[in-house]
């Protein structure tokens, strides 16, 4: 008899085990999908030292345009820095998504806390409108948690709004390190970026396609 005969028996009461297994965990899965039935428009936090942050949200806003349902995003840092992700955007998707890069750069290339923090609220304000119109179905605040934790915008008075005048199904995403513990707690879906490891340490510059 052949080694290969002799296991058959094996391998087949392998795969039988295997699916018994798969099937309970389908059933366990369907039973626990059945009882979330409610949507409702999320307060989305991506946080952390880790890269990819305003590239989570930026999926999230490709995402809705693939969709074809209208969005919005706000940049309150990046300033005039060039960006894929907005050329893209306003080359080929600006009927689904408005784009508005308000910030001047970031707070050690600017060395002015009164222009930062009146750029801050100029990009707040046009957040507030993008929000409250309800034909955007998500607005993404690109790095306004850098804004926070400088305190150029108030984060009682941010989450006053989104918990007051945000209407119940537009989704906010909220991107930036060192997001407020204020904010954490009241988000709906907060992810954080760990950092294991990151080129820059090793004298790697920023580069096209990858960090921008």
């Amino acid at each position: 008899m052949s080694e290969e005969t002799v296991n058959e028996p094996t391998a087949e009461k392998d795969d039988a085990r295997h699916a018994m297994k798969m099937a309970k965990k389908k059933t366990a899965r369907e039973k626990i999908m059945a009882t979330k039935t409610d949507e409702k428009g999320l307060v989305i936090v991506h946080t952390g030292k880790g890269k990819g942050k305003s590239t989570a949200g930026f999926g999230m806003i490709f995402r809705h345009i693939a969709h074809g349902m209208p969005s919005a995003v706000v940049q309150f840092i990046k300033g005039a820095m060039q960006t894929g992700e907005r050329d893209l955007i306003e080359k080929h998707f600006g009927d689904l998504c408005q784009f508005y890069t308000l910030g001047e750069g970031f707070t050690w290339e600017t060395q002015d806390r009164a222009r930062d923090v009146a750029m801050a609220e100029k990009a707040w304000e046009k957040a507030k409108e993008l929000i409250r119109d309800e034909r955007n179905s998500m607005v993404l605040l690109d790095e306004i948690n850098i804004a926070l934790r400088y305190d150029y915008i108030d984060v009682a008075e941010v989450i006053r709004f989104l918990k007051e005048e945000k209407p119940p199904m537009t989704h906010v995403v909220l991107t930036g390190r060192n997001a407020k513990e204020d904010l954490i707690e009241f988000a709906d879906l907060v992810t954080e970026m760990e950092l294991i490891k990151h080129p820059f340490r090793a004298g790697i510059k920023a580069q096209k396609g990858v960090e921008f």
